[in-house]
């Protein structure tokens, strides 16, 4: 019965009636990258490598080389995804590229609640993205990304386009930046009868950065305020990560305003040019624990 309920979250199809303000395609709403799930999804401010495709593309203007990033994401109740981002420079201007799968397997089809399943069905959800990011001045950078959208319930299907835009401010006091984005601008055509509105987002907030003096512990702190615009959901995303010598990173994460979710933790491993990161986010009411790890390369 869990998983049925939990598509109807995911999903937010024309399958249920759909009211005004609500949204689907909630798995665009789940974070990316290990590092930045950590520090409570706070990656619009915090992410500074190949996963700012996912949050804001103006950070991608705050990296050089090339990165290669797989990621899997073992959330709760069975949904699963899959990400990859690759980030390159043509010319000096930052290129990157995004690809998440999500799905939802075996969802059982009853008759009554009570009942043995008669049959089941899987739930497919999936984007590509382009994304680029460039300095307008010195101090503040801008960044788009295009995506494509899809997702498959039972035997229906729908395809669409996202936009997401950023922008990057690098403040007079040193290591400390201002964001902003707005996320999932676009459109679905219809699923079967009705159109999928995008979870259309605002992100706002600071990152900061310092080096404590005399040895070799460097902090990160991240703050966003989040508004979906099709609902009143709004929300607090708080983050810290404590790096020992670029080597090994601890990292505790808050999200304020959700029903079973709240604080989040994790580390990361660093060694030359690959790092590992991992996640850990709990849920109440026996949802279960969400768990993501992240292997990047940097060449």
């Amino acid at each position: 019965m869990r998983k049925i309920l939990l598509i109807i979250i995911i999903a937010s199809t024309s399958l249920l009636a759909q009211s005004a303000g609500n949204s689907g395609l909630s798995f665009l709403k789940l974070g990316f990258g290990a590092r930045n799930m950590a520090m409570g999804d706070a990656g619009a401010a915090a992410s500074k490598d190949v996963t700012s495709l996912f949050y804001n593309p103006a950070n991608l203007s705050e990296s050089s080389g090339n990165q290669i990033m797989l990621m899997h994401n073992e959330w709760i109740q069975g949904v699963r995804s899959e990400v990859l981002g690759a980030k390159t420079d043509i010319y000096g201007v930052p290129f990157a590229l995004g690809i998440n799968v999500t799905s939802i397997n075996d969802i059982p089809i009853r008759t009554q609640p009570t009942t043995e399943p008669i049959a089941s069905f899987n739930a497919e959800y999936f984007f590509g993205s382009i994304s680029t990011g460039f300095h307008v001045v010195d101090n503040i950078s801008f960044g788009a990304t295009i995506k494509y959208l899809y997702e498959g319930l039972y035997v229906d299907e729908a395809t669409g386009w996202g936009f997401d835009f950023g922008l990057n401010y690098k403040t007079p006091i040193d290591g400390l930046r201002a964001v902003a984005v707005v996320r999932n601008l676009g459109s679905m055509n219809q699923l079967r009868n009705q159109d999928t509105k995008l979870p259309t987002e605002i992100r706002i907030g600071p990152n900061y950065q310092f080096q404590l003096p005399g040895n070799k512990i460097a902090v990160d702190i991240a703050a966003e305020f989040l508004k979906y615009t099709p609902t009143n959901d709004s929300h607090f995303n708080l983050g810290a990560e404590i790096t020992y010598d670029n080597m090994i990173a601890l990292r505790g994460g808050y999200q304020s305003n959700y029903i079973s979710k709240s604080f989040t933790a994790g580390l990361g491993i660093m060694w030359g040019n690959l790092d590992f990161d991992y996640a850990f986010t709990p849920f109440q009411y026996g949802l279960g624990t969400g768990n993501t790890v992240s292997l990047s390369f940097k060449f």
